[in-house]
């Protein structure tokens, strides 16, 4: 069994705020809105506000943000 496996492995549904989150639902991990990886909740470091997504890592992150529009993406 791993460590999302089990009692308490269950997806956590959570508010993102400005530099915090507020746990609504308990749980151990929240899914990458891009990767879709889980992301246990004592390593969640990126997330959106406004859409109120979590993200693995900064890549990912950036991944969003082009996808919204909200920066330019790169053409070669």
């Amino acid at each position: 069994m791993n460590r999302f496996e089990g009692p308490g492995g269950r997806e956590a549904k959570i508010r993102y705020l400005d530099a915090d989150f507020q746990i609504l639902q308990p749980g151990t991990f929240v899914t990458c809105a891009i990767s879709g990886k889980m992301i246990p909740i004592d390593e969640l470091k990126y997330w959106s506000v406004a859409r109120q997504e979590a993200y693995v890592d900064a890549a990912a992150s950036l991944e969003a943000e082009k996808r919204a529009g909200a920066l330019p993406t790169q053409k070669h």
